[in-house]
């Protein structure tokens, strides 16, 4: 480990060399300028020299100090949660304590799309400017959330550009949800990568889904709100039993700001806690029924609406057009997010009912008529084992409450899947490429599942590592199995496009593409900030990048851009400010230069 002298020496240095300040604020506002964009894939032209000049100095230092160093930001989150405090940032409203909020908030989140631009939306306006478009995906005018000068959209407009892609005869859609990254969990990673504050508004750069131009693309920003903060429900009925419960969602522009960068640190509105206008915030549930299905409804919801009815996710219609479907995720393949992509179900936490829908099997929503299932379906909860769970109802199944045992035996015997999950001894890549190799030889359906304690893949930290630091849910830490046995989200992500693109006859071409829309979701994100680890969150958003870099280099890869859409969102923000940007990007700086020091 980095023993106090030589990080103490590390950091001196860094100020002595002129580091941390590096970048002012006239370097910010013109980075954030078009012409600044040719920039993002290289650091500031000095920091190379600068860099030389601190490896400099901790080699002097090393004769005397030998022990191996660690990660300067994961000694930052460590310190702050240690002293519950930190000069750099906070989560939650209150500046003087690092960790007072672990939940959502109604921040925007960002939209990309590649392949096609968002004038479908500009064109008509935000619907927040519409009271007649308001009332009927709200069932009401949410108070003090008309606005007629809005530019910002909504959730629910992603399904709809899904839905346009479509019918504009686009053949592979895919659609990618960094659970739980807003702008500002954007930004933090980005200003890691570029090591210095580049930019403090407007798109960004550095990160691939920042800066990718090999196609058209356009950006915004999304409302999240959700049409209720919840509702009471009958899990083993699955009728809703409150279907007259008011709106409380909406969105107050004066009170949240009018973009991330013009929101006010102090304010409790973000996270519901304005008692003069308390809109809810969203749940994944609900969000991602928003962007699947299209719908405003109650947190929790999985595409049912208020009224207890059944949405139809995109991924169902598309289908039933020949499309094949398909899901990515490195958590638990049940959870919220997954789930929206195919499922219905009156509450997210029956985990066993939905991921029964996800695999074509009869569920308590689907009993006598179970939907067709999903084509490729990869994510984690492998090994979750409980004996009991109220939250699932009658029907539950002691065993893993996310896919049970006996389900996933019953598609693999039957033949409907070819299953390949975690197996000791052996690389999680390894065995995901030879399923995915026999599933196109044999032409059939494609289920991973995969995972470690918790359900989810291993949470990559900032510097590449796979070595979180304790936080407010306690430590993870992971042995080299772990780490073998499991895929990563980008080599998941290869897989599904591999299987789901395969000639859907004999007598297409090999190289023929066959249509298919896709869902991949990097939700380690969203529990890193629940958390509030900074350096898990921005090892996460880095983990979904990677997975944005493979889709792309599969696109590339069979020249694919004309017949391709590709959609980059989140499904609702957390709540943490940066008070010293710089402090990221000294972490960065630091961090490249003990890597040099200890490369071969």
């Amino acid at each position: 480990m980095l023993t106090d002298r030589l990080f103490t020496s590390l950091c001196l240095a860094a100020l002595t060399f002129g580091i941390m300040g590096s970048a002012t604020a006239k370097d910010s506002k013109n980075a954030s300028k078009p012409q600044a964009a040719s920039a993002t894939a290289t650091t500031p032209a000095k920091m190379p020299n600068t860099v030389s000049k601190v490896i400099d100095a901790v080699k002097d230092n090393l004769a005397t100090n030998p022990e191996s160093p660690e990660d300067p930001l994961r000694q930052m989150q460590s310190d702050a949660i240690k002293n519950q405090s930190a000069p750099w940032g906070y989560w939650g409203h209150v500046p003087g304590k690092y960790s007072t909020w672990t939940n959502h908030s109604n921040r925007f989140v960002p939209l990309y799309s590649f392949g096609m631009t968002l004038n479908s939306l500009r064109e008509p306006g935000s619907m927040y400017a519409d009271p007649e478009r308001l009332n009927q995906r709200y069932g009401a005018v949410p108070k003090d959330t008309l606005n007629p000068q809005a530019h910002y959209h909504d959730q629910v407009d992603v399904y709809e550009l899904q839905k346009l892609a479509a019918r504009n005869g686009k053949k592979h859609i895919i659609t990618i949800i960094f659970d739980g990254n807003d702008w500002q969990s954007t930004r933090n990673a980005a200003i890691y990568r570029n090591q210095a504050d580049l930019y403090d508004s407007g798109r960004g750069q550095g990160l691939a889904f920042q800066d990718y131009r090999g196609t058209k693309t356009d950006f915004a920003f999304l409302v999240t709100a959700p049409r209720s903060g919840g509702a009471k429900y009958d899990v083993n009925t699955q009728t809703v039993l409150d279907i007259k419960k008011k709106v409380t969602g909406g969105f107050d522009p004066r009170r949240a700001g009018p973009m991330p960068w013009h929101e006010t640190p102090q304010s409790q509105y973000p996270i519901s806690r304005d008692r003069e206008q308390p809109h809810s915030f969203t749940d994944s549930a609900s969000s991602a029924s928003s962007l699947l299905a299209g719908i405003k409804t109650y947190n929790g919801s999985i595409n049912v609406n208020s009224d207890g009815s059944y949405a139809t996710p995109i991924a169902h219609d598309l289908q039933k057009e020949g499309f094949r479907v398909g899901v990515v995720t490195s958590v638990p393949v049940s959870h919220a997010t997954p789930g929206a992509a195919y499922a219905n179900n009156v509450t997210r936490k029956d985990y066993q009912d939905i991921s029964r829908d996800l695999i074509g099997l009869p569920s308590s929503s689907h009993r006598r008529n179970p939907l067709p299932g999903l084509d490729v379906l990869l994510g984690g909860g492998w090994g979750e084992g409980v004996g009991k769970d109220a939250t699932q109802g009658d029907n539950f199944l002691p065993g893993n409450k996310y896919l049970h045992e006996s389900d996933l035996e019953r598609v693999q015997k039957s033949g409907k899947y070819l299953v390949a999950q975690r197996t000791p001894g052996r690389r999680g890549n390894d065995v995901l490429a030879e399923a995915t190799q026999a599933a196109i030889e044999k032409d059939c359906r494609l289920l991973g599942y995969f995972g470690t304690r918790g359900g989810h893949l291993p949470f990559r930290t900032a510097d590449g590592n796979y070595k979180p630091t304790f936080d407010v849910k306690g430590t993870e830490r992971y042995t080299e199995a772990d780490l073998a046995e499991n895929p990563t989200l980008a080599e998941m992500a290869t897989t599904a496009l591999k299987v789901l693109s395969r000639p859907q006859s004999d007598t297409d071409p090999k190289d023929a593409l066959a249509p298919f829309w896709l869902m991949v979701e990097c939700g380690d994100v969203d529990w890193a900030n629940h958390a509030n680890n900074l350096d898990n969150s921005i090892g996460a958003v880095f983990s979904g990048e990677a997975a944005f870099q493979a889709v792309v280099d599969w696109v590339e890869a069979n020249d694919a851009w004309d017949d391709t859409v590709v959609l980059v969102t989140s499904d609702h923000g957390h709540f943490f400010h940066l008070a010293q940007p710089q402090a990221i990007a000294d972490a960065a700086i630091q961090a490249q230069a003990i890597q040099k020091l200890v490369q071969p």
